[in-house]
């Protein structure tokens, strides 16, 4: 008998064909090549092409993945924020190293990060979340990320509890335990789809001579 639940994906298939990607299409520095595929994606539209999946880890190596926002990035690093709280936020500060993963369909490109993390500092993190919008400013005083929940009904009590709190006050402050991860890259692989599954590869691997190009297998 058939399971009635199953899904058979195995002719969803899509063939890859809009560009390829040489050695001498990259720039010399990986963050350079960054912000210029990410321009490329803003250009073309592509839905929140900050959005990239963090990888993460406990100690005895139990993974788990969700996609966060991409905030800012520089020579230093790809900076996200979040609830220190939080099972990511807990994960990072036991074993400090993550990858990132951002997938731009219309492009059929993904850039993959992977590297050690630090928490961004206390003013970075201060003057992020002063351009946030208020209703956000009081939703990091209000959820404890990935904490149980009764219902919904106790999220609403508590927001009602902090919009209380901070009625009048135009600049909602920084909790202590809400901030930034910057990701500090040692590897980032750009990889621009090709057909017949022979993709292209191009993978920085930083060295103590600074950034080593790599083409990778498909």
């Amino acid at each position: 008998m058939s399971d009635p639940s199953a899904l058979d994906l195995s002719l969803l298939r899509r063939t890859y064909a809009r560009a390829a990607l040489g050695e001498s299409d990259v720039a010399d520095d990986p963050i350079a090549q960054f912000a210029a595929w990410f321009a490329e994606a803003q250009h073309a539209q592509v839905p929140e092409p900050n959005g990239m999946t963090l990888a993460t880890a406990t100690p005895d190596g139990r993974p788990s993945a969700r996609v966060v926002l991409l905030k800012s990035v520089d020579a230093r690093g790809f900076v996200f924020f979040c609830d220190y709280r939080s099972r990511k936020g807990q994960e990072l500060d036991a074993n400090a190293r993550a990858a990132l993963a951002f997938w731009w369909e219309p492009l059929e490109r993904q850039v993959r990060v992977e590297g050690r993390v630090e928490r961004a500092s206390r003013e970075e993190s201060a003057a992020y979340f002063a351009t946030r919008p208020r209703g956000s400013r009081l939703g990091a005083w209000t959820s404890r990320q990935s904490s149980v929940l009764p219902d919904r009904a106790a999220l609403e009590r508590e927001l009602a509890a902090v919009e209380q709190r901070f009625a009048g006050v135009d600049d909602v402050p920084l909790p202590d335990h809400w901030g930034g991860f910057r990701v500090v890259p040692d590897a980032i692989e750009f990889w621009q789809g090709r057909p017949d599954r022979l993709h292209d590869r191009i993978r920085y691997r930083l060295t103590s001579g600074g950034w080593t190009l790599d083409r990778l297998s498909p």
